[in-house]
C-alpha cells in the first residue's frame, strides 16, 4: 500500500483529530504516505433536526463507515463518543488515542459562572445529557437548541443568541480556544459523556496494513477506561443522545468507574460506582449499568425514548 487514506468529517475539530493521527503515524518508521479525505455525514448536512430527536446511532458516522467498507478510505478517525457501542460488521476499533480532558465547560457572555446566570437565562445545548444534569442545578434556565461546529456555536453565543452554552473542554482546547472557557464543570455537576475527549481509529476487519500502522497509537489507560464506559452504555442500550454520564479512570491495575443517569427535568438522579481489575473493564461497566437499572434508570431512559419518538413524528 503506497498511500494510507484517512477518512474524516470536515469540521475544524475533526480535521484537527485526523491531522493528529497522521502526525503520530508519520513518526512511525517506514509508514507509507498519508492522505486525508473529508466526508460529509448526515449530522453535518442536517443542521435543523435537534440531536435529541435522533437516537445518535450513526448520525455522525454512517457515511464514514460506508466509505471504509467500500474501500474509499483505509482508516477513519472519529470522536469516540460518536461511535456506536456495537460497531458495524466488518469494522474494527484498532486504536484509541490518549484521552484529553473529558469534561464539559460553560462559556458565557459576561463571564458569569453557572450560579450567577440571571433567572431564566438561555442555555444553548442540544445534548439531553447536559440539559438533564444542569437542570438539577439550575432548573430555571431556558434550554435552547444549539447545533453547528465549535466556532459556529461560539459565534451564536457572541451574537447574542444565548446567555451561555456548554461545550466539551477537549474540543475548545484542541482548537486553541481554551481562553473562552468561563467555568469547567466538575463530574458532580455535569457527568461526562461516555468516551468524551477520546479519539478513535477504525479500520476494515482483516486489513493487516491499516491495522499494523494504527495499533501502535493505542493508549492503554484510555482504552481500558473507555472499554468500561462503553460496556455500561451498551448494557443500557443507549446511544450518544441519552441523559447518561460516565467516567472511568485507570489507577495502577484498578479501574474506577463513576456513572449517573438523570431525568430530563433534573428531578431524578441515579448514581453508581464500580471498580475492579483492568482486565475486567467491560464487566465493570456492565455491573455499573445493572446497578443503574436496579435503581430505576430504565424508566428514565424509557421516557427519553418516548420523547424522541414524539419529536421524530412531528
Amino acid at each position: 500500500m503506497s498511500v494510507l487514506r484517512i477518512g474524516t468529517r470536515g469540521s475544524a475539530l475533526a480535521l484537527w483529530q485526523a491531522n493528529e493521527v497522521a502526525r503520530q503515524m508519520r513518526a512511525l518508521p517506514g509508514v507509507p504516505a498519508i492522505e486525508i479525505i473529508t466526508i460529509k455525514t448526515q449530522g453535518d448536512l442536517n443542521q435543523t433536526v435537534p440531536l435529541w430527536a435522533t437516537d445518535g446511532r450513526g448520525f455522525f458516522t454512517a457515511e464514514l463507515d460506508r466509505a471504509l467498507l467500500d474501500k474509499d478510505v483505509d482508516l477513519v478517525v472519529h470522536s469516540l463518543k460518536d461511535l456506536t457501542t456495537l460497531l458495524p460488521k466488518g469494522i474494527a476499533l484498532t486504536a484509541v488515542l490518549e484521552r484529553a480532558d473529558p469534561g464539559d465547560v460553560l462559556v458565557t457572555r459576561g463571564d458569569l459562572m453557572l450560579d450567577r446566570l440571571p433567572q431564566g437565562a438561555s442555555l444553548g445545548t442540544s445534548s439531553l445529557r447536559r440539559r438533564a444534569f444542569i437542570a438539577r442545578l439550575r432548573p430555571d434556565l431556558a434550554h435552547q437548541e444549539l447545533r453547528g461546529n465549535v466556532p459556529t456555536r461560539l459565534k451564536k453565543l457572541d451574537d447574542g443568541g444565548y446567555d451561555a452554552i456548554i461545550l466539551a473542554s477537549a474540543g475548545l482546547k484542541r482548537l486553541e480556544l481554551g481562553a473562552r472557557i468561563t467555568q469547567p464543570l466538575e463530574f458532580d455537576q455535569c457527568p461526562s459523556a461516555v468516551s468524551q475527549g477520546a479519539v478513535a481509529i477504525t479500520v476494515r476487519d482483516g486489513d493487516d496494513v491499516a491495522t499494523r500502522w494504527t495499533t501502535p497509537l493505542d493508549h492503554h489507560a484510555t482504552r481500558v477506561a473507555v472499554t468500561a464506559e462503553r460496556a455500561m452504555l451498551r448494557r443500557l442500550e443507549g446511544g450518544c443522545q441519552v441523559p447518561v454520564g460516565a467516567l472511568a479512570k485507570l489507577e495502577g491495575d484498578r479501574v474506577h468507574l463513576r456513572a449517573a443517569v438523570c431525568s430530563i427535568d433534573g428531578l431524578q438522579f441515579i448514581p453508581a460506582e464500580e471498580q475492579g481489575a483492568a482486565r475486567d473493564a467491560a464487566a465493570i461497566g456492565e455491573r455499573a449499568a445493572e446497578a443503574l437499572l436496579h435503581k430505576g434508570a430504565a424508566a428514565i431512559l424509557g421516557a427519553v425514548q418516548a420523547k424522541r419518538a414524539a419529536g421524530a413524528a412531528q
